[in-house]
């Protein structure tokens, strides 16, 4: 299911935990459907994989959505590219949210009781 065509989110469950996987760039003009996908997620299981394999560019707007929806849940971010990965490191969000390898990974970690 495409959410929109900027940040082109679709989702797929697997057993309890669902799988986010948004494409392409994303900010501030794109963000909400990916926003209201996840925060949904939070509420529907115990824990959300954020297949991050296809997102592009993540700005400052799409960092606060990780913090929150990870207050909310155990968000797991799985297979990020390079670019991402790193940001995600330097600005010390790796301290707070679960990076994965791969989809496979994030989905097979236990989950925090």
């Amino acid at each position: 299911m495409t959410i929109n065509e900027g940040a082109g989110a679709s989702q797929t469950a697997a057993t309890d935990i669902e799988v986010i996987v948004p494409q392409g760039e994303l900010d501030l003009d794109n963000l909400l459907p990916l926003t209201l996908q996840l925060e949904r997620a939070a509420l529907a299981g115990p824990a959300v994989v954020l297949d991050a394999s296809g997102i592009t560019f993540g700005d400052s707007s799409f960092l606060r959505v990780l913090l929150s929806v990870g207050r909310q849940t155990d968000l797991r971010i799985a297979a990020p590219r390079p670019v991402l990965e790193r940001l995600i490191r330097i600005v010390g969000m790796d301290q707070v949210l679960k990076v994965y390898p791969t989809v496979e990974a994030a989905k097979a970690a236990p989950v925090p009781v």
